[in-house]
């Protein structure tokens, strides 16, 4: 195993530099005459070459032209493709410069480099002519022929919208509405469009999102990936930018305002090639529809203002079926279903003579998911039973709730029931109650007995010495 282990990081080492020469960045050489250019170059290995982000400026060049080259190596019969594409820089005289650090983008990747300094010498005599050597020619000659190489680029219409989906569009009072915040964008255009500024623009979005008479469960996400929908039978991407549950509190319906987010929009070259900009950067606005949910009041009834709202089913539980007189059990009352799990509130019981119930523990499990929030919640009471008998759950707790599905009053009801044997011990249920603090330190405290006027006593003593005090200040103050 440990051979194992160590073949596998070795591998795993070798392999690691590798994918990180996929694709880099190669730096021209220093010093170089006046009359030659330097070069920035993007090395790419066994890759297409898809996008990427602008050459760097730098200071005291000027960028000339870009040119690509392919080297295809066959070993072993394995065939390695190696693009390059180059940016020649014209030095505007000698002197020493410095290549900042930088990075670009190249295919989604980052890559960077150190940078360098660079020293331009005078110009050579007898330089060798080689395809990096820049053209003498006049200012008024080079700006002619950039307007002649300048790339036309075209405003390409996008297939692409914000929306704000609701899954119901009128609900009951406490009835649960899922908001979800979508951006469509065809699969053809994934180049034209990109995101820009997101947070601050959502955090915008969500001020107006959110409704001041509701409670809200917000679905937890890290990272919007998107995902592959059909819209009019079109292969559309979608990315879910927010989404939460919203429970009305009043009959007050939820209204949404029009939305806005601003993309990056780019114009596409109307002739691309590899060694030019084929993207230019611009900025579009898209706009979501209002929307209103309507909310309508619950039926009548004397719970209406305080019932829970879902579709829940009963799960109970007995830790005994049969219990001694004077020996405790635990019963759980728990609510399972879809609603708004975290506002469920427990069971009050309407306890019978010689059954004695303590507050239960709670326990919650909410679950959201695919535009929904469902869970558990569960009530343990810890019983002590006094006298001997049959005790019926069902006549102890019920829990009252709207169903939106029926749109009806329901009620859960226990089934279980408990047997308690024995004989009623009317002095052990005394000495089995918790007379409080005041009885519990009775054994430790002093038993003589003490006068009630004992008090009134020491304040009259308190009083002829307060005179006394007084009189012989008094004294002194006259004497003196």
């Amino acid at each position: 195993m440990r051979s194992i282990c160590l073949t596998f990081i070795l591998v795993f080492m070798l392999l690691v530099p590798a994918w990180a020469q996929q694709v880099s960045i190669e730096l021209g050489k220093s010093p170089l005459p006046l009359n030659q250019y330097y070069t920035i170059s993007v090395r790419l290995q066994n890759q297409q070459l898809q996008e990427y982000t602008p050459f760097p400026d730098i200071e005291g060049f000027k960028k000339s032209n870009k040119y690509s080259t392919t080297k295809t190596i066959v070993t072993g019969g394995s065939t390695t493709t190696i693009l390059t594409i180059t940016q020649n820089y014209a030095a505007l005289e000698e002197g020493e410069y410095v290549v900042k650090p930088f990075s670009m983008k190249v295919n989604g990747q980052a890559v960077q480099s150190q940078g360098m300094e660079v020293t331009v010498t005078p110009l050579q005599a007898n330089a060798p002519q080689r395809s990096n050597q820049p053209d003498l020619i006049t200012p008024e000659a080079d700006q002619e022929q950039e307007v002649e190489q300048s790339v036309e680029f075209i405003d390409k219409e996008d297939n692409a919208f914000l929306t704000v989906y609701t899954n119901k569009d009128e609900v009951f009072v406490g009835e649960g509405v899922n908001v979800v915040l979508y951006f469509y964008l065809a699969e053809a255009d994934q180049r034209l469009l990109d995101f820009h500024d997101f947070a601050n623009q959502l955090n915008t979005m969500l001020r107006q999102i959110k409704q001041p008479h509701a409670w809200e469960e917000t679905f937890d996400f890290t990272e919007i990936t998107p995902e592959n929908v059909l819209v009019r039978g079109e292969p559309y991407l979608r990315f879910r930018l927010y989404e939460t549950m919203l429970y009305p509190l009043s009959n007050e319906p939820f209204r949404f305002p029009q939305l806005q987010l601003q993309m990056i929009k780019y114009k596409v070259a109307k002739n691309p090639s590899l060694v030019e900009e084929d993207r230019q950067e611009g900025y579009k606005i898209f706009y979501s529809r209002p929307k209103e949910v309507l909310v309508k009041q619950l039926p009548p009834h004397p719970l209406r203002d305080v019932v829970p709202v879902g579709d829940y089913t009963l799960r109970e539980r007995l830790s005994k079926r049969s219990v001694p007189v004077n020996k405790s059990f635990r019963f759980t009352f728990e609510v399972v279903g879809e609603g708004n799990i975290a506002a469920i509130m427990a069971p009050e019981p309407r306890v019978p003579t010689g059954l004695e119930f303590y507050p239960a523990d709670v326990r919650q499990d909410v679950t959201k998911r695919d535009g929904s929030v469902s869970g558990a919640k569960s009530f343990t009471f810890a019983v002590l039973p006094r006298e001997p008998g049959d005790y019926r759950m069902d006549k102890i707790l019920e829990w009252i709730y709207f169903s939106p599905t029926t749109a009806s009053y329901d009620t859960l009801r226990p089934t279980l029931q408990v047997q308690v044997t024995g004989a009623s011990d009317s002095d052990a249920l005394v000495l089995s109650r918790d007379l409080g603090p005041f009885y519990n330190i009775i054994e430790n405290e002093d038993n003589t007995l003490v006068s009630l006027h004992e008090f009134d006593e020491v304040k009259r003593y308190t009083n002829i010495i307060l005179l006394l005090l007084l009189a012989v200040a008094a004294f002194v103050f006259l004497k003196k």
